[in-house]
């Protein structure tokens, strides 16, 4: 899809109508070959994110995988370079989380794809700190490009040190490249990074990479961000000097030709120099590629900007070199892989547990809270955002409930008032517009609550399940047990208040993936349903 004024004030209004696109002819002819938000989906995937299954191979309903990433990303950049054109293949963020291969292996899955795909430089994830700073080094010393993020100071952490760098510059077909890292700055508050790694303010991050990339002698600098889509057009509009954003963090797929796309592909943003910045984002685990075609001026202002996120289908071809080292990759997963936990009689997606009410997020509170009541709770409370794919229908595997549930997250209890239960709610459904993971998905009780009112007053009503199997409103000033996960319970996704005024606290009971699996297998075979427990009005 070409930039044009045109396009501009249809996809911006107000806010694209007043930056231009240059008409010169253009001297660089940049290619950028981009994923985000891998996850670990190293395998082909089903419409639910979930490994795809014998039965599922076929056109249309299994896409992905690394191998064909790798063979998308071979063809893409022969092509690319035949036609006299600069490539680069760059990576936004979140290679890490989400699949058996990163369970077992912790990063060297990702780190050995990812140098087998030859890739160019990887932004920092807020996911690559989940195992904390330890397990991201050991995958930064090894991997054979650079590791970005501008905002990051992580020079008290030993084992990080000067391991990831803010930007770096490279040159290629007589042309000088800047790419600018950046990570989310809510990243202490959703992963692990630990008390000595610290994040600074994604603007400032920005514009101090960006000039540090034009000392350098950058004629193009291309932000390489994972803050999500909408950071990604106010930065575009806040910090001069960028030629284009290859974003992540918000799973948000640009496409011309997917219907499910949020927006086209590229999306102009309005440009801090009164010049449109193309903005591009490539959906989630590995089931497109992006490509973004630029031609620009010498100071790095676009003159074209077209390109599209294609999707890796089933009849696409596969990297032999690439599925020879996933089998490796694979040897010691296979058993724990196979092993049948219970079944579902229909599939379940993970879509939509970030904004109400999900089938999925009520199996897995059911069965937090069964694991709970015997430590008194009455109530569960798990991150819509920590689902992590859906299940398929049938035979489930103890490799489907790890595809879920991958953060080896275990079981929190505490007693709570009902006036910080309120609360806790509230922090749940602060960031639902953003996309954000901290929806609270329950069992034990029915919530009601405003999409249209701000944040902290969303919550309009709060019932709790009786002994009897009723219902009863919320009492502020009675002591309820909870039943969470130890991230909410020590405050991640923005629950401080879990972290802050728990009585009487235990974070370490069993695993939630265990716990689930043991649910499923006494109550199988499972219906999947939502029951209306969460009521969202305008």
């Amino acid at each position: 899809m070409r930039l044009t004024r045109r396009l501009l004030l249809s996809a911006g209004a107000a806010a694209l109508a007043a930056p231009a696109i240059l008409r010169a002819a253009a001297p660089i002819r940049l290619t950028i070959l981009h994923s985000n938000d891998v996850h670990s989906r190293h395998e082909p995937i089903n419409r639910l994110g979930a490994v795809c299954r014998v039965e599922e191979q076929r056109p249309g309903a299994c896409f992905g995988g690394s191998a064909r990433l790798a063979a998308a990303i071979a063809a893409e950049r022969a092509a690319a370079e035949a036609a006299g054109r600069i490539v680069l293949t760059l990576d936004a963020g979140d290679q890490f989380m989400g699949s058996l291969y990163y369970t077992h292996w912790r990063g060297e899955a990702e780190r050995q794809v990812m140098n087998a795909i030859r890739y160019d430089a990887m932004a920092v994830g807020n996911h690559e700190f989940d195992n904390g700073p330890p397990v991201l080094a050991r995958f930064a010393a090894s991997l054979d490009c650079p590791l970005l993020s501008a905002n990051i100071d992580a020079g008290e952490e030993p084992s990080l040190g000067a391991l990831i760098r803010p930007a770096t510059v490279i040159e290629r077909g007589g042309v000088r490249i800047g790419v600018v890292g950046l990570t989310t700055v809510d990243t202490p508050r959703i992963s692990s990074p630990g008390p000595r790694v610290r994040f600074g303010d994604e603007e400032a991050g920005l514009r101090a990479g960006v000039a540090q990339a034009r000392q350098s002698g950058a004629e193009v600098v291309v932000a390489l961000t994972h803050v999500g889509l909408e950071a990604d057009r106010r930065l575009a509009a806040a910090v001069p000097g960028i030629s284009a954003v290859i974003g992540g963090h918000s799973h948000t797929l640009l496409s011309n030709t997917a219907p499910e796309a949020a927006g086209r592909y590229p999306l102009p943003a309005a440009g801090a120099a009164g010049f449109a910045v193309p903005v591009v984002q490539a959906g989630a685990f590995n089931r497109w590629l992006g490509r973004l075609d630029l031609d620009l001026d010498r100071d790095g202002r676009v003159l074209s900007a077209t390109g599209d996120a294609r999707v890796l289908g089933f009849a696409d071809p596969r990297d032999p070199a690439v599925e020879a080292l996933l089998a490796r990759l694979a040897a010691p997963l296979a058993a724990l892989r196979a092993q049948v936990v219970g079944s579902l009689a229909e599939g379940v997606a993970n879509a939509g547990c970030r904004s109400g009410e999900c089938a999925l997020g009520n199996l897995v509170a059911e069965a937090m809270l069964d694991a709970g009541r015997g430590a008194g709770a009455v109530v569960a409370l798990q991150n819509g955002g920590g689902l992590r794919a859906g299940l398929p229908a049938g035979a489930v595997t103890w490799g489907d409930v790890l595809t879920v549930l991958p953060f080896s997250n275990t079981l929190a209890t505490l007693r709570l008032s009902g006036a910080d239960l309120r609360a806790a709610l509230e922090a749940g459904l602060a960031g639902v517009e953003r996309g954000a993971g901290a929806f609270p998905q329950v069992a034990g009780m029915r919530l009601v609550w405003r999409a249209d009112a701000p944040a902290g007053r969303r919550v309009v009503a709060v019932e709790l399940r009786t002994p009897e199997g009723g219902f009863a409103p919320l009492d502020e000033a009675r002591l309820y047990g909870v039943v969470t996960n130890n991230f909410l319970r020590q405050g991640g996704d923005g629950y401080t208040v879990l972290r802050d005024r728990a009585i009487d606290p235990y974070d370490s009971g069993p695993n939630l993936e265990e716990v689930f699996a043991a649910w499923l297998g006494r109550h199988s075979p499972v219906r999947p349903a939502t029951d209306g427990r969460i009521v969202r009005r305008q």
